[in-house]
């Protein structure tokens, strides 16, 4: 990879991780407004042991989100401000596709692992599950 390959990857990995954050930041609002909603419905309800469960809630929050954006455009909230969109190696975007990127996604660890798992590999994609799913994420042209 000459220097100017390796730059362009380098700010994609910035742009990426930025996206990223303003993704979760946007999951974060939203988990706050769903707890806004069902809150007063647990406590009117007198069932606090739900909030047990909670962790599932927001797990499927995440792969709610991230799912329906890019099945749907192939980017998220955080992607477009970052210019940035999910493309398939074959085929369409779609939202089966969408939720396999994903599944890293849902609890933060298995994000990292992820990440690091294909950086050992030397694979020129930056997600072991972008390989699985048949994506990639590029620059907007």
């Amino acid at each position: 990879m000459d220097i100017n390959g390796a730059n362009e990857m380098q700010n994609l990995w910035g742009k990426r991780f930025t996206a990223l954050i303003i993704d979760f930041l946007i999951v974060i609002l939203i988990t706050w407004i769903f707890s806004a909603i069902v809150y007063p419905l647990i406590a009117a309800a007198n069932i606090f042991g739900i909030l047990n469960y909670w962790i599932i809630a927001a797990a499927l929050i995440i792969i709610a989100y991230f799912t329906y954006f890019e099945g749907k455009l192939g980017t998220t909230p955080g992607k477009n401000v970052m210019k940035i969109e999910v493309v398939v190696d074959s085929g369409k975007m779609d939202y089966q596709k969408a939720f396999i990127r994903n599944l890293s996604k849902i609890l933060g660890i298995p994000l990292i692992i992820d990440i690091i798992v294909d950086y050992v590999a030397g694979n020129s994609k930056l997600r072991y599950l972008d390989e699985v799913a048949g994506t990639d994420v590029k620059l907007k042209t």
